[in-house]
């Protein structure tokens, strides 16, 4: 296995770190202050630079604008914009867009291509992917999915009721998981639905553990017969669950890509404390409960970033399937990972941690939603236990 970087590739990863040491966390407070009120001035300048520095949508081709990175390649800059909540936003590949473009480059008709994706990859719109429905709808489990799509004349009729929609509320369109038929296997479809179409009906933002920011915010809609034409259909009538799969197992990967540069970015900020504050006559640093914590958190980084790039060793060779539980993997131990890193840095950091004079409260409230979103632990734990068990997955790879 050989580990090293491109020459392109390693000098791309020193351009993004210098672009976010530079340029984007000195302006991370000022980011998160204005979409407080809804504005975007310095969001959209560095989103700006980003592009004139050739560091714009990364995994898109280089015909859309991005750099035509593979998985592999996404997975060095990832970690980097990771560092910040806002890092991915500037260059134009955060949840959900990112995973919506990759959906629309592989799966949508051209005029469907030609009307969304190319306004978003230019960022001048964002998107939703419309999945979730509150109970006894589709959660975990998506063959309880209740919202449907019936067939009128030349036209599909939506109607059904999601929540979790995140950006929905100010997404320009939203890629919607509908019930076509009863079967088990091919019984869902994805639709592409204007935001604005008659019978959308945003009905809140919900509030949620942690503060909302930028697009993620978790959007109710419910559709009341929302009409489209059969160009709207991504892929085939019945493609809906393996759709979902196509989308979820590489959107996990990414997500544990940012999620490594957050805990990483969480460890350096522990040890310049740790090496500077005294207590009980010596640096933290010196004191082992702290020394077990820090060896702990950069263990499960070094352990997770191995993880992310086996598998996107796999995804990268087109290897989707067996990579479905080795996504599991990765998911459940980075998520996992962030969570405690996080909260080992607010224990190192006593009541200083505590407080929103350090961003780590703050960071813990949006990390823990990562043990529930793309499938709580418990889902990916029975993943990695069924492989397992039926001899399909290989530890010692």
């Amino acid at each position: 296995m050989d580990f090293s970087l491109s020459p392109e590739l390693s000098d791309l990863r020193k351009r993004t770190r210098a672009f976010m040491d530079e340029l984007v966390l000195p302006n991370e407070g000022a980011i998160v202050r204005e979409d407080r009120e809804r504005r975007h001035d310095t969001l959209r300048g560095l989103q700006g630079k980003a592009k004139d520095a050739g560091l714009w949508t990364p995994h898109l081709p280089r015909d859309l604008g991005g750099l035509g990175l593979g998985v592999m390649g996404m997975c060095v800059l990832f970690r980097e914009m990771g560092r910040s909540p806002i890092g991915a936003r500037v260059f134009n590949c955060d949840a959900p867009d990112q995973g919506n473009m990759d959906l629309l480059l592989n799966s949508a008709k051209p005029s469907v291509r030609e009307r969304w994706l190319a306004p978003l990859a230019r960022g001048e719109i964002t998107s939703a992917f419309s999945m979730t429905e509150p109970a006894p709808g589709a959660g975990a489990d998506p063959t309880n999915l209740r919202t449907s799509a019936s067939r009128d004349g030349d036209e599909w009729v939506i109607d059904g009721h999601k929540w979790y929609t995140t950006g929905g509320g100010d997404a320009a369109f939203l890629i919607v998981m509908a019930r076509t038929s009863e079967d088990n296997k091919r019984g869902a479809s994805m639709f592409v639905v204007d935001r604005n179409a008659p019978g959308v009906e945003h009905v809140r933002d919900i509030a949620v553990m942690s503060e909302p920011l930028l697009a993620h915010r978790e959007a109710e809609l419910r559709y009341r017969g929302v009409r489209v034409k059969d160009d709207a259909v991504l892929g085939e009538i019945g493609d809906g669950f393996h759709l979902a799969q196509l989308r979820l197992v590489p959107a996990r990967l990414t997500h544990c890509m940012r999620w490594l540069g957050l805990a990483e970015r969480t460890l350096q900020l522990s040890r310049e404390y740790v090496a500077t504050r005294v207590s009980f006559g010596k640096t933290l640093a010196h004191h082992q409960a702290i020394q077990k914590m820090i060896a702990t958190a950069a263990t499960g980084i070094h352990a997770g970033n191995l993880m992310t790039f086996h598998c996107a060793s796999m995804l990268q060779g087109g290897d989707v399937k067996n990579a479905r539980a080795y996504s599991s993997l990765c998911k459940n131990h980075v998520a996992r990972l962030l969570c405690q890193t996080l909260d080992d840095a607010i224990q190192m950091h006593g009541g200083l941690g505590y407080s929103d004079d350090m961003p780590f409260a703050q960071w813990y409230r949006g990390a823990r939603a990562a043990r529930i979103a793309d499938g709580p632990d418990e889902v990916h734990d029975m993943v990695i236990a069924r492989d397992f068990l039926l001899g399909k997955l290989e530890l010692l790879v």
